[in-house]
């Protein structure tokens, strides 16, 4: 594997271009454009400072009435919070929601640029419509949704949206876009048409309380919604806003949910929570058809890989170096979480299909250290999930990201120099495919893995530290042979 140099970068804003050809970077008000094959700058933008006029005059009626001298002259910096790219790479976005701005560039030519500026409510968060043509900003305090175009320059409103970031989905072809909202202190979803100006197609009341989010099935037909972390209820609806189920553990379902994954077909749905138990429900009955708990005895038929002590001292933070594999039962340790205490560290914080469903990746909070792959049948006549392969670490995992074009391909990190992979693509004396688990050292001197993303085809990621990154990409066997 071969890794870039270290490059500077600003709130983990780093992002491959939809096609991979490019890289773009924030660093504070800049915005840098890379070429991923040489990594030479080809674009560079400094934003503009200038906030929105409505927060210009705010802050001038407000300095007007303080009789306090300002802490600092210094001009202030328009920090980039938000950047994105457009899904044919032609359009930037990059916002700055202290400013209550949106700036948007065009990569092909540098002179072109645009501006949405926010008004008295604020700035939350701004990205992408699937369209590439729209952007969407989410205002502060609850209040509104903009849906601006920049075909012709208007925007859309939609009014009172729950949350930012659970609590919409596009459709996966892009035409529907779902939004959870409150009216009259009321869950509602809204569904609008994304080709029609996000015209309302339907509105309708959700069986939530306390709606904490949504997820949309890959089939765009049904719609999980569930609620807040008092109570353990999972709902699903379809478009036309039908009441399917509601499902509740039978036993005691503790405190509430907190992740959801539908299968990549749309079969199954996945719901974790407080209570280490991932409950599996199947689409056609809408009935759990499974319960996966979190066990810390693992049989001899589960294939345990552990990170090999102290193997970066060792190496030096260079090369590779595979993990130790463990036989025989295996006993893990785990935190007991403290019920009497907010935010418990318990339960269910990661859950991820592979590409093709047949792999489930799960990650508990108390048994931090460990990355559970469980293995999934491919329909339902087959027989249950099991438990295929446990990953060991020395410290916490932060991040594990599935490839997103290879099937059995996993990267992950522990706030380590180093990144760690997985893989069941590797092909024994025999000719059968085995699995593979290794540790990769990061050839730099001061560098902390926090992060790490796949690029679109899946043949590299970008690793990130607190205020760097680099970039990793695999190499190929006629460069190996060139190099020997």
């Amino acid at each position: 594997m071969d890794f870039t140099e270290i490059y500077r970068q600003s709130s983990s804003l780093v992002a491959f271009s939809p096609g991979a050809h490019f890289i773009m970077t924030a660093v504070q008000d800049r915005i840098i454009v890379r070429r991923t094959d040489t990594f030479q700058i080809t674009r560079t933008w400094l934003v503009d400072s200038t906030p929105n006029p409505t927060q210009a005059l705010f802050k001038a009626a407000t300095t007007s009435k303080s009789t306090k001298p300002p802490i600092s002259t210094s001009p202030e910096v328009s920090t980039i919070t938000h950047l994105g790219w457009s899904c044919d790479s032609e359009y930037i976005l990059a916002a700055c929601a202290k400013k209550g701005v949106v700036h948007l560039l065009k990569l092909r030519d540098e002179e072109w640029n645009g501006r949405i500026d926010a008004g008295a409510e604020g700035l939350l968060s701004a990205e992408w419509a699937p369209d590439g043509r729209t952007v969407v900003c989410f205002s502060e305090w609850g209040l509104r949704v903009s849906l601006w175009s920049l075909t012709n320059g208007t925007p859309s409103y939609i009014q009172f949206p729950i949350h930012p970031d659970k609590g919409y989905a596009f459709r996966s072809d892009g035409r529907y876009f779902l939004l959870g909202e409150r009216h009259k202190s009321k869950d509602t979803l809204g569904v609008y048409d994304s080709s029609e100006a996000y015209r309302l197609v339907r509105h309708f009341p959700l069986p939530t309380s306390t709606f904490a989010g949504l997820a949309l099935s890959p089939t765009g037909n049904h719609v999980a919604v569930w609620d807040g972390p008092l109570d353990y209820k999972l709902h699903v609806v379809n478009l036309a806003g039908d009441h399917l189920t509601t499902f509740t553990p039978s036993l005691d379902p503790g405190f509430g949910i907190r992740c959801v994954a539908w299968h990549p077909n749309g079969m199954f749905l996945a719901a974790g929570g407080f209570d280490d138990k991932i409950h599996i429900l199947d689409s056609l009955s809408w009935s759990e058809v499974v319960t996966l708990d979190l066990t810390t005895k693992l049989s001899a038929h589960v294939t345990v890989w552990r990170e090999p002590s102290k193997w970066l001292e060792t190496t030096e933070g260079r090369g590779f170096l595979s993990y130790d594999r463990l036989y025989g039962q295996q006993i893990l340790s785990s935190t007991r979480a403290d019920p009497t205490k907010p935010h418990p560290k318990s339960g269910v914080v990661q859950l991820d299909w592979n590409l093709n469903g047949s792999y489930l990746l799960v990650r508990f909070e108390n048994v931090q250290n460990a990355v559970y792959i469980y293995d999934f049948p491919a329909s339902r006549q087959t027989t249950t999930p099991k438990l295929r392969t446990v990953l060991l670490h020395s410290q916490p995992a932060l991040h594990a990201r599935w490839n997103p074009v290879r099937k059995g391909s996993l990267s992950l990190c522990c706030g380590l120099q180093s990144v760690y992979t997985w893989s069941d693509e590797w092909h024994g004396e025999g000719g059968e495919e085995e699995e593979m688990a290794e540790c990769i050292g990061v050839p730099a001197k001061k560098f902390e893995t926090r992060d790490l993303r796949w690029a679109p085809d899946g043949k590299g990621f970008i690793l990130l530290g607190r205020d760097q990154f680099c970039c990793a990409f695999e190499v190929s066997e006629e460069a190996e042979e060139i190099q020997n």
